[in-house]
């Protein structure tokens, strides 16, 4: 604090507001750094509630991959193994320009199971992976 001394000798004292804004800039200066490097997610998109008792199959053109509760995979109703999954859908999408494809797990599959998949399809080249519910099947 400082002490200014007027004509009539009456002492007043004003704020240092200099370390104060010191402070501040060194704290801009701090979120402006930190700000960039904020993580982000994969985009997701809301599911829209389904029409009353309309199934929301996918159509016959459309790739699913199931995953059973043991851990066994298919490709539309096509058994498959794991270390095939990747190859098989990277040559079915190559030449297709809709990058879509859809994941099915029963109740008792579990989530290593179902990330596994979506991990492969995501690397053969699949923009977007869908998830497919008992609920959804039935329309509920």
């Amino acid at each position: 604090m400082a002490i200014s001394l007027g004509q009539h000798r009456i002492s007043m004292s004003e704020p240092n507001v200099v370390p104060l804004i010191d402070v501040l800039l060194v704290l801009i200066i701090i979120f402006m750094a930190i700000t960039p490097t904020t993580p982000t997610g994969m985009p997701a998109l809301v599911p829209q509630t389904p029409p009353k008792n309309k199934l929301l199959l996918p159509p016959d053109s459309m790739i699913v991959v199931q995953v059973s509760g043991d851990g066994k995979v298919m490709i539309n109703q096509t058994p498959a193994t794991w270390n095939d999954l990747g190859t098989t859908l990277a040559d079915v999408f190559k030449t297709r320009a809709d990058k879509t494809a859809f994941m099915k797990g029963e109740d008792d599959t579990s989530f290593g199971y179902a990330a596994r998949a979506i991990d492969i399809m995501r690397g053969a080249g699949i923009t977007n992976v869908g998830l497919i519910t008992a609920k959804m099947e039935v329309a509920q």
